[in-house]
């Protein structure tokens, strides 16, 4: 299979639509079967090896944190199997949101996500609700100010 940028960030899209919606099935579909999900340190049970796993965890966060993800940004190299994007976790049931990256390995053989590597913008003030980069033109630039299920 030879991987385009657009059928990368078509897989990108299915999944995080699989994410927001808890769909087990699709989310696993999304992914190779030992694929992994690397996350910076301090969260509990990281890194997120193989697709059942990563698959559980997010629709644990779903049904306990009211999680939803937007995509602010998509880019796909057209000579790797590989791509970046800018996301936004919003947290629905606390108020809060986290903004961030993350880089994405593809199988080149099913075209399925084999790895995941997650940059967060954390914040030195544990007091605001969106983690974010400081004095940056979010709404300026086209970036989600809610979750989609509230605009």
């Amino acid at each position: 299979m030879t991987l385009t940028p657009q059928h990368m960030e078509a897989a990108i899209r299915r999944y995080f639509d699989a994410c927001n919606k808890a769909d087990y099935q699709a989310l696993i579909d999304s992914f190779t079967p030992d694929a992994v999900h690397y996350f910076p340190p301090g969260l509990p049970d990281v890194p997120w090896r193989g697709a059942d796993t990563i698959a559980r965890k997010w629709i644990w966060c779903v049904e306990t944190l009211g999680s939803q993800w937007t995509i602010e940004k998509v880019l796909c190299s057209s000579t790797a199997p590989e791509a970046v994007i800018e996301w936004t976790h919003w947290k629905t049931r606390s108020g809060t949101a986290l903004r961030g990256d993350e880089w994405y390995v593809f199988d080149e053989a099913s075209g399925r996500i084999a790895e995941i590597r997650a940059f967060y913008a954390a914040s030195a003030n544990p007091a605001l609700t969106i983690s974010q980069l400081e004095d940056f033109d979010y709404a300026g630039r086209g970036y989600h100010l809610a979750p989609a299920s509230e605009v």
